[in-house]
């Protein structure tokens, strides 16, 4: 088990919990413990997710049902999820005398799509593939994967996926990987118990996009353009087709990107979102994603100022998503 120096750490024989403070090789930490300072082999100190785990009194009664597989599903489905394909966590509890424990994890893949996917789905444990799965899920279904026990999660496993349209071949294959921390996996546990709801849910894919095409590239000229303005889209009538992932970064923009200043490169990317908003709009597109990453923040700025203008915007949020981290925002139209 890998630390690093910041880490919360436990004392395996007198349980006491510390802090890294340095790394002094692989196999030796140096850690603090009530005010002290001294070293220690790694095999001798722990993660404390596992202690707090089992620490917390239980607040309910635990199930004496037997599983049910049906039963699983409803709970899975009860939570409304909106449009994606998402990975599902189910905490499997056991009765530990008078405390209820954390034992393992069952995994769900969920499809809240309208088309059936083609799943590549594997773990990968340092280093060590410990479960793979290649399959078909069809629209609004969901399918058990496999089962993960505590220790294993605390050992921060990577769950690796690969999803494509199995009908359309047009639409561009999504891929990732995702990586759960010890102190996040917490954290999510503790939600469950607060919102009373029995699993937790990461979202992989918001919607496939129509794959580039190679030789769509326009390069543009370098020269000022204009300040950006909406357009109308009373008697639009556009060729193109709307996208339901726009992303914004100047390189999947235009190939002429040495001669640009950063008011051309905004400028770029600003007639662009205002194109394909147009687009969006006309089509009557109920949702869409603009990626514009993290940066200082600034492209973000001036894509909410937009989307403030348009009265076709719903709502719009910039929180976390699985495939963009806090790099998008997601806009929900109504009309």
């Amino acid at each position: 088990m890998k630390f690093s120096i910041g880490d919360k750490i436990l004392l395996k024989q007198t349980d006491e919990e510390g802090m890294v403070t340095n790394i002094i090789s692989a196999d030796m930490y140096e850690v603090e413990v009530n005010g002290t300072i001294f070293p220690v082999h790694k095999d001798d100190i722990d993660h404390p997710y596992l202690k707090w785990f089992t620490q917390k009194k239980k607040t309910t009664t635990p199930s004496t049902l037997p599983e049910q597989l049906p039963l699983e599903k409803k709970s899975l489905k009860t939570q409304r999820l909106t449009q994606g394909i998402y990975l599902s966590f189910l905490p499997v509890y056991k009765q530990d005398i008078f405390e209820e424990v954390v034992d393992y994890f069952k995994i769900y893949l969920i499809n809240e799509m309208a088309c059936s996917i083609q799943l590549d789905y594997k773990v990968a444990l340092l280093n060590t593939t410990i479960f793979q799965h290649k399959a078909k899920l069809t629209s609004f279904a969901d399918l058990y994967l496999h089962n993960i026990s505590l220790e294993e999660m605390n050992d921060q496993p990577r769950f690796h996926w690969k999803f494509s349209d199995a009908a359309d071949f047009s639409l561009k294959e999504e891929t990732g990987v995702l990586k759960i921390k010890p102190q996040k996996l917490f954290e999510q546990l503790q939600d469950l118990q607060q919102k009373n709801v029995p699993t937790f849910q990461y979202l992989l894919v918001s919607d496939f996009i129509i794959k580039p095409k190679e030789h769509a590239t326009t390069k543009i000229k370098h020269s000022p353009l204009p300040a950006i303005q909406l357009k109308s889209t009373k008697g639009y009538q556009p060729d193109e087709l709307p996208r339901t992932e726009l992303d914004l970064h100047i390189e999947q923009l235009t190939s002429d990107i040495k001669n640009l200043t950063n008011t051309d490169i905004v400028n770029i990317q600003l007639h662009t979102l205002n194109r394909y908003l147009s687009l969006a709009v006309f089509h009557k597109l109920p949702r869409m994603v603009i990626i514009h990453g993290l940066g200082k923040g600034k492209l973000k700025e001036e894509v909410h100022k937009i989307l403030k203008q348009i009265p076709e915007v719903k709502r719009f949020s910039n929180e976390w998503m699985g495939k963009y981290g806090f790099g998008a925002t997601e806009v929900v139209f109504e009309y």
